[in-house]
């Protein structure tokens, strides 16, 4: 390895956004879908592993040529592999996802991080109705997103960075978490900040995040 990249950015949400946390107990009266949540501080997060997940399935999409259609890991563009890792033939990942924790509480604290919005399903056959409860996070919460990029290969780590900010902006026209196609889940990503493992910014690097902010599909 060569040295280290950190990426780091503000994630935004735009419109409700539900990654579901445990639903092993709900008490009477509680949201049916809960989000997941932070065990010590009990606030919203959005897991790396959602990120890193998100971002992979809408670049093997993009670049298979075939977005109805994803291709199985193994089929992955080898841009994909070598920067996200594969199980055959084994390789690691070049990126590594922290959760990102909320950042704005304080801005937050009078409206809340969370909402409960109700939804009802209709049996086409019977006309029997199905109502529910989901807990999606507000928009306007902004949460801290940090990304570590292990620089193995100085000609490869450019089109790395290009691949990874084309992946960013994908979502910024998807969404995260669930019930996208009801309108929750966009966000935007905003305020990239690079640097190296000796903590020197990096404004070669940054120039390629700057087409990636407030790319979102429905802007300001």
């Amino acid at each position: 390895m060569a040295g280290k990249l950190l990426i780091q950015c503000q994630l935004v949400t735009l419109t409700g956004m539900h990654i579901g946390g445990t639903d092993s107990f709900s008490a009477i009266g509680a949201a049916d879908s809960t989000v997941v949540r932070d065990a010590c501080t009990g606030r919203p997060i959005v897991p790396g592993s959602s990120i890193k997940g998100k971002l992979r399935s809408l670049l093997a999409r993009s670049l298979s040529g075939d977005i109805e259609k994803l291709p199985d890991f193994k089929d992955d563009d080898e841009r994909i592999k070598r920067l996200f890792g594969s199980s055959k033939p084994v390789r690691a990942a070049r990126v590594q996802f922290a959760d990102a924790f909320v950042i704005n509480y304080e801005e937050m604290k009078n409206v809340g991080l969370t909402e409960v919005k109700s939804e009802n399903t209709i049996n086409r056959a019977t006309s029997v109705s199905n109502p529910r409860q989901i807990e999606r996070v507000n928009p306007g919460v902004k949460f801290g997103l940090r990304i570590s990029y292990n620089v193995q290969n100085d000609r490869e780590t450019a089109a790395d960075m290009e691949l990874l900010a084309k992946g960013m902006k994908l979502l910024q026209l998807d969404y995260l978490g669930g019930h996208g196609s009801r309108g929750s889940g966009r966000v935007s990503l905003r305020c990239f900040k690079v640097t190296d493992e000796r903590d020197i910014e990096r404004k070669d690097i940054e120039k390629i995040f700057q087409a990636v902010n407030d790319y979102e599909l429905f802007a300001d």
